[in-house]
């Protein structure tokens, strides 16, 4: 088979650290030199080459493009006569900085298209108009003291040990850089996290129904990929975590609320549908902080069980349980496979690391590996390997300990300084977790007001739509409902912060 083009093809120019792609067509009635020029000039003009950017040089260019390098030097002698392009002697050549008034005459002075042309087209977006969480707010950095909910203690991260498992790793590396692993993920880690699982929170699982995954949310995407059908019905908290319940909506699932009162998810409100998908937060529901009880545990694995429905437990924050013994996880109780468990790394290491897992019962756990490679192909193999050899040293559980007793001695400094400054406080889920939720009371601005006099008085706390939570009912009480995060501040953050707060509500 024989091609013939009068066109010569688009070979890609080095500039620098820049890729010029320049056309040339021989059927064209421009000499070469001049579609040389004219190329140059129009990514100028466009902002694809900006000034003192390094151009190629005319040996370079002539050998790219397959052209004399006479052809390249008159080009650039025109575009630099013509102010668009200067010579630096025995550095190089680049874009002037001081382009001719013609060039912004040409630019910005365009003529409309005309119709054989065709006016601009209106592309709708791809999926409609996706709902989207807030994971962080960067003007409240400037704060004296951020309530904000969610965020781990950026001083406690075990930086010593991480940079030496990192280094051991990259000293024996091998092709684990430069090659595909695993999607469901570093095998080593898959094992630490099944031995971590069984005596913290009591779910016994092998390491082949485990995958890894870059947090939460892209455990949300994997389990809502495998289970969710358009028109499928998705039951969710009411309140409930925007994060999760937007992808099951960005999946076309319709979503169902549930309330939820001091004893967890109103399990008497499920629906009679079968093959839902339920998310809940068990251990410290987000973002009211209950915990739900045994029965209620009980009671929705067997509406799962009668209903062919699938359980998505997100365990976000169970590390941390400040008042006795924490419950045994929903999926350590699963005798019918139903519940599917999602941890993370995010909260007790940090989310930059963009490491969590996904426990599947063992008949979606091929299907699951497979989904995951469709997604991204799996995770980063360095900072499985670091993770894995963190665990399997110990040293993880020793960071646990450590910042478990950090965390509760700040939560005790902000439930102290509640009382110190506000006199008896009703408070939600201070017995676990990295927030605590303070109901306003009578006589009290709302959430969403106390929220905006705070930061006016540098103190950031969170309303439950700021922190992330999504509401179903407009007279469920959330709008008196205030989130505040406590373990990335000090004792002392902690103390002015609310001595601020009170200042503030006082004026």
């Amino acid at each position: 088979m024989t091609l013939t083009t009068t066109d010569r093809p688009a070979p890609i120019v080095k500039s620098g650290h820049v890729q010029l792609s320049i056309i040339l067509a021989e059927s064209d009635k421009n000499t070469l030199q001049n579609q040389i020029f004219d190329q140059i000039r129009s990514m100028i003009l466009n902002g694809q080459l900006k000034c003192d950017d390094p151009m190629p040089t005319t040996r370079e260019l002539s050998s790219q493009l397959g052209v004399s390098r006479n052809t390249a030097v008159l080009a650039y002698e025109r575009l630099i006569a013509e102010g668009y392009i200067r010579t630096k002697p025995y550095v190089g050549t680049f874009v002037s900085p001081d382009l001719p008034d013609t060039a912004f005459l040409s630019a910005n002075h365009r003529t409309p298209p005309t119709e054989e042309q065709g006016a601009a087209i209106e592309v709708p977006p791809p999926c409609g108009a996706l709902r989207t969480h807030r994971l962080a707010d960067p003007e409240r950095r400037r704060l004296a003291a951020d309530f904000w909910v969610g965020r781990p203690d950026a001083r406690s991260f075990p930086l010593k040990a991480w940079s030496h498992h990192i280094k051991n790793r990259l000293k024996a590396v091998g092709s684990n850089l430069t090659s595909y692993n695993d999607a469901a993920g570093l095998m080593e880690l898959r094992r630490a996290v099944a031995k971590h699982l069984a005596p913290a929170r009591g779910v016994v699982a092998d390491p082949e129904q485990i995958v890894i995954v870059g947090g939460c949310q892209d455990g949300f995407n994997l389990v809502g990929r495998l289970l969710v059908t358009p028109g499928s019905t998705a039951v969710v908290e009411s309140p409930c975590y925007q994060g999760a319940a937007f992808v099951l909506e960005s999946l076309g699932a319709t979503l169902y609320p549930v309330p939820v009162d001091q004893d967890g998810l109103d399990v008497s409100r499920l629906p009679k549908t079968r093959g839902a998908v339920a998310y809940v937060t068990p251990s410290h529901q987000y973002p009211i902080g209950v915990t739900m009880s045994l029965q209620r545990r009980l009671e929705l694995l067997a509406w799962a069980t009668q209903y062919d429905a699938y359980i998505m437990e997100d365990d976000y924050d169970s590390d941390f349980r400040f008042v006795g013994s924490p419950l045994t996880a929903l999926k350590g109780l699963d005798r019918n496979e139903r519940v599917i468990y999602l941890g993370t790394f995010s909260k007790c290491m940090g989310p930059g690391l963009r490491l969590g897992y996904v426990v599947l019962p063992r008949r979606l756990a091929e299907a699951g590996r497979r989904m995951k490679m469709l997604m991204n192909n799996g995770q980063s193999w360095l900072e499985q390997a670091a993770m894995a050899d963190f665990m399997s040293s110990g040293e993880f559980g020793r960071h646990l300990r450590r910042i478990r007793q950090l965390y509760r001695d700040r939560r005790d400094a902000l439930l102290g300084a509640l009382r110190n400054h506000f006199g008896a406080c009703e408070i939600y889920g201070d017995q676990a977790g990295m927030h605590l939720v303070w109901k306003l009371p009578d006589g009290f601005p709302d959430a969403a007001e106390v929220e905006k006099r705070g930061l006016a008085a540098g103190v950031g706390v969170c309303s439950l739509a700021t922190g992330s939570a999504l509401r179903f009912d407009d007279n469920d009480g959330g709008d008196r409902l205030l989130m505040l995060g406590f373990v990335a501040l000090t004792e002392k953050e902690i103390e002015t912060g609310i001595a601020r707060l009170a200042q503030a509500l006082k004026a």
